[in-house]
């Protein structure tokens, strides 16, 4: 029996695989270990071949897309609602299988490995900005118990190093090399994610989509390249307010009969992207607090009745969908006439 689909299950080294004939009926259903995964889809004719969007499944969706094969990509919890009764790989394999039949599916864009680089970059960036903050937390707390409490902020942060560093009299001896070593850390650290920005600068100045990004306000290099990185080709949503939605930015709804209920927003889709897009909208709503002469009017309404973090994820969702305007339509960001 030819095979037409295939749900195939990934994992570290045991992969299971579930596929269908043209009449729907089950042709295979095994286990490979990851030393037989190629050589196994070599033997086949081109068939569609359904993986979840999980560790390692780009890299198996390029290399099987290399043997022929239509691969396709699919959110895990798109996939949950087909699994039947208890879940194990062959379940899961199942699964996939029939999701990926669905003409109403949703897929994942499958990355270059290009892509794939600078997104593990940002990665990266994210655990190392991790790490410094629970060090600095770690050691305000530590201080505070012996009454040595420092403002917030970046002034605060330095103050907290340089205490950790050199010293004070109201820390026992015992602790002085411990925070010491913490502060160094935390030094080093600085010192790796200052490298790592100059070089996701660099990879900026020679990408025409970054650099059109970082023309809207509240976006710079790190932001611009994260877009690029995470959202892939955005031409695949129909509106800019289904990127901002595929972002986490728009209400949740639980309408019924008729009548629309909105609720918080529903953080879906991917957190660094939608955290980096919200921490710029603060950047602008302390600019137009100082400046509320060259402030967007409607930043300034919505602040003047809402509270700064309501405003900071409106002015995400906008610039969500200028985002989207952008990537799809070409050009730059302009700013608006004022109003006459």
């Amino acid at each position: 029996m030819q095979v037409r689909t295939i749900g195939l299950d990934i994992a570290k080294m045991v992969f299971q695989v579930h596929g269908v004939g043209a009449d729907g009926a089950v042709a295979i259903r095994k286990r490979l270990p990851r030393s037989q995964v190629r050589r196994f889809f070599e033997d086949l004719p081109p068939c569609l071949i359904g993986i979840e969007a999980c560790a390692t499944a780009h890299y198996w969706a390029r290399e099987l897309s290399a043997l022929g094969h239509d691969v396709r990509l699919m959110p895990a919890h798109y996939v949950k609602p087909y699994v039947k009764r208890s879940k194990n790989d062959a379940a899961d394999a199942e699964a996939i299988c029939e999701a990926v039949e669905r003409p109403n599916m949703r897929f994942v864009p499958i990355k270059a490995p290009e892509t794939q680089a600078l997104v593990l970059m940002h990665r990266m960036r994210t655990q190392l900005v991790g790490q410094r903050t629970a060090m600095l937390n770690g050691l305000r707390a530590g201080l505070a118990e012996f009454g040595i409490v420092a403002t917030s902020g970046l002034g605060g942060a330095n103050e907290v190093l340089r205490i950790a560093a050199a010293g004070d009299d109201r820390l026992p001896d015992v602790i002085h090399n411990t925070y010491a070593m913490i502060a160094d850390a935390v030094r080093s650290i600085e010192l790796r994610l200052s490298d790592l920005d100059r070089e996701i600068a660099a990879n900026v100045k020679v990408d025409d989509a970054c650099r059109r990004l970082s023309t809207i306000p509240g976006i710079g290099s790190v932001t611009s390249s994260t877009i690029v990185a995470l959202a892939g080709d955005v031409s695949r949503f129909s509106t800019g307010r289904d990127f901002a939605a595929w972002l986490g930015l728009t209400p949740r709804q639980n309408s019924s009969g008729g009548k629309a209920r909105l609720g918080r927003i529903t953080k879906a889709g991917d957190q660094t992207l939608r955290t980096l897009l919200v921490l710029g909208a603060f950047t602008i709503i302390r600019r137009a607090r100082v400046e509320p002469a060259k402030a967007s009017p409607w930043l300034l309404a919505i602040l003047s009745r809402r509270p700064p973090l309501v405003a900071a994820v409106a002015w995400a969702n906008k610039v969500a969908r200028i985002i989207w305007a952008i990537l799809t339509r070409g050009g730059t960001y302009r700013v608006p006439a004022p109003a006459c």
